[in-house]
């Protein structure tokens, strides 16, 4: 058997392969120090990740690394998300970096992205379940500190666009170790406590660690199951949380939450004055349409010579009365030539006439067989008496009739030959009128007709 050698690209591949098609490598959370960290003139970051007692070259090219809050250095330990896969040229394993962050407030990141991933998996996050915020709601909830600057901003800004609306404040923790259950509870209630049309869910900037509040599955959920429309604003433009991508509407800032929740009235006013105007200039084209139309009605024939027009009008109607008399006539005619046409094919089909024409078909059958039968009957007879006259030829029987005789040992047995019997034997010669008991007197035997 001759031995198959692969080739150096054949076996990367074939590991490449493996290592793409291995799940386990395709989402990996590691943690570990920057070494050997270079950033290209390109864009993309070479790095080795390394701890105690490994270590695992790495890259982050530019479209990943863009996003990055802060620059790696040698000696940094850092949280990292990527996949493990083969870099083929030089055959080595190595990581390809995702996302970064420095250790600390990467424990905090990984927990963000892993919650994210969940809640992004069960659904929370998919556009066919968001709601629609109302055109001009009535009713606005506030959840949020009642102490915070963003309240203030919120409601300022509600009552400058759209005084007429009321407010509702439900007062909540929104920083602190008790702040994710009080804004699941104080989401909660609003929704089974008030008549809010929309409801504003957030509270002013701060650090990472004070926004933590809007990042826990127990306010996701509440945001998920509340059946008023939510605005998240929580923090400012750069700051995101997982509030933001449960709720059915993101506002940059507590402010901005307030614009997106009611209408301007100074715009409302100017949409109302722009309607005012278009109302009045379509009008004014009808009413000049009108007066057009009227004024040409006046001047028309049928207004300034009416007899004329009756009698017209008269002529024409006994000409269409006519005309609709022929066509009654016609149409008459057509649908009684049509019955007297069916009641023929009727009569035609009736059952009486296809019973009388079987019954004659049936005695023509009869008829025809009968003759058949007796034509076959008639030839099977004289068949018969052929093969009767043909047997009567071979009978024996008839053979001695005509003076042959048949002879018989006593037992019974043809004799066929002289060789089957002896002098002085007896025998029995069968004539065509009764048998004959005789002894052989002399045997003589013949060949080919002559005697010895």
């Amino acid at each position: 058997m001759q031995t198959k050698y692969l080739t150096v690209t054949a076996l990367t591949k074939y590991i490449k392969r493996k290592f793409a098609t291995d799940q386990h490598l395709k989402h990996i959370w590691l943690k570990g120090e920057i070494s050997n960290f270079k950033h290209h003139s390109r864009g993309h970051m070479y790095l080795t990740i390394k701890d105690d007692h490994a270590r695992i070259q790495a890259v982050m090219f530019a479209g990943n690394n863009r996003r990055l809050k802060f620059r790696p250095e040698n000696g940094m330990n850092v949280l990292i998300h990527g996949e493990v896969g083969v870099f083929e040229q030089f055959g080595q394993y190595q990581l390809y970096i995702q996302q970064m962050e420095p250790d600390g407030v990467g424990s905090l990141y990984l927990a963000f992205e892993q919650l994210k991933e969940k809640l992004h998996q069960q659904g929370h996050f998919t556009k066919e379940r968001k709601k629609e915020l109302p055109a001009f709601p009535e009713h606005v909830g506030i959840v949020t500190s009642p102490t915070g600057a963003a309240v203030r901003d919120i409601i300022t800004t509600i009552k400058r666009r759209y005084p007429i609306v009321r407010t509702t404040v439900i007062p909540v923790l929104v920083q602190g170790e008790n702040a994710p259950q009080s804004i699941a509870d104080g989401i909660q209630r609003a929704d089974q406590q008030t008549d809010c049309d929309v409801l504003i869910v957030g509270r002013g900037g701060g650090s990472i660690e004070e926004l933590w509040g809007f990042n826990e599955e127990i306010v996701a959920n509440a945001l998920f199951r509340c059946t008023i429309p939510v605005i998240s604003a929580v923090g400012h433009e750069t700051d995101i949380t997982i509030s933001d991508y449960v709720a059915d509407v993101r506002a940059p800032t507590p402010t901005g939450a307030a614009e997106i929740a009611v209408p301007s009235q100074l715009e409302l006013l100017d949409k109302i004055n722009d309607f005012r105007r278009s109302l009045t200039r379509v009008m004014t084209d009808q009413l000049t349409a009108s007066r057009q139309n009227v004024n040409r009605i006046r001047q028309s024939y049928a207004f300034r010579y009416p007899e004329q027009l009756i009698v017209q009008k008269e002529q024409e109607l006994d000409k269409l009365v006519e005309r609709l008399d022929q066509a009654f006539i016609n149409e008459w005619r057509r649908k009684y030539e049509s019955m007297n046409h069916l009641k023929s094919r009727l009569l035609a089909l009736h059952p009486t006439r296809q019973i009388n024409r079987t019954a004659r078909e049936l005695q023509r059958l009869h008829k025809q067989i009968n003759q058949l039968m007796t034509s076959q009957l008639d030839e099977h007879s004289q068949r018969l008496q052929k093969t009767l006259e043909k047997l009567s030829l071979l009978n024996p029987l008839e053979t001695m009739k005509r003076g042959y005789a048949i002879p018989y040992t006593p037992e019974g047995d043809l004799l066929k030959s002289v060789k089957h019997t002896a002098e002085t034997e007896a025998i029995n010669v069968r004539l065509a009128d009764g048998t004959l008991a005789c002894r052989v007197l002399d045997v003589k035997e013949e060949k080919n007709g002559e005697g010895e």
